[in-house]
């Protein structure tokens, strides 16, 4: 499926948030995050962000911002602590440890879980990058807590051992000049047994900076996230 780039904004449901930052505990470490719940709202996207990403980056907080005006709950974290992420930007070896990256994201669904006020919620998992391989490493090792999966010019290749074991339903976007990272998408796809959709955006290449594209793709994952966190 081909999506065209949106240009102009179009009707959004508004709902009131609070948003606090939260402090998560992953072994020996700290991650910090921040969490924003509209009220009434049935579901939580975490968003597994990919290589040189955090949570402050303006995109991210544009896309949960979109979400949350659709009353679905956020929590942007950060997968590396500071030193780790200074690191990362020289040598990127931290970017691509999946193993480490699935784990942290693990302890903080873990963390949810273990929260009174967010046991209500249905947890989807948002992924970029490599952040997508380990959301998909999540899903498979909490089948039952991660309702769906969306990776947005993700690498779900780097999860190839997993995929057939992941249950939760998963959308796939990317952009369509992005062709080598299509083309693992498709091979993911065929790989996977739950039910798995793939679309792309036209025009965007791996980051989704051409007009329109983002929201494109945001619209796209906020709908899945509807669909699935609030049945």
């Amino acid at each position: 499926m081909n999506i065209k780039p949106m240009r102009s904004p179009g009707p959004q449901i508004t709902a009131q948030s609070t948003m606090q930052t939260i402090k998560i505990q992953a072994d020996t470490l700290e991650l910090e995050g921040f969490l924003t719940v509209p009220t009434s709202a049935t579901g939580l996207v975490v968003f597994v962000h990919g290589s040189g990403s955090s949570r402050f980056s303006q995109r991210n907080q544009y896309v949960a911002e979109l979400f949350n005006r659709a009353g679905l709950a956020t929590l942007l974290f950060d997968l590396l602590t500071p030193e780790e992420n200074a690191i990362d930007v020289m040598t990127r070896e931290y970017r691509f440890d999946i193993e480490l990256l699935a784990q942290r994201t693990i302890a903080t669904v873990d963390w949810i879980t273990d929260q009174q006020s967010l046991e209500k919620l249905s947890i989807g998992l948002f992924g970029a990058s490599t952040g997508a391989a380990a959301a998909l490493m999540t899903a498979k090792a909490r089948a039952n807590e991660i309702e769906c999966v969306v990776s947005r010019g993700g690498r779900p290749d780097l999860a190839v051992s997993a995929l057939p074991e992941v249950i939760a339903p998963t959308l796939l976007i990317v952009g369509s000049r992005d062709t080598d990272v299509l083309h693992l998408n498709q091979l993911a796809k065929h790989a996977m047994k739950c039910e798995c959709k793939l679309i792309t955006i036209e025009g965007a290449t791996h980051l989704f900076e051409e007009l329109g594209t983002l929201k494109s793709a945001a619209v796209a994952a906020r709908e899945w996230f509807l669909k699935y966190l609030e049945e």
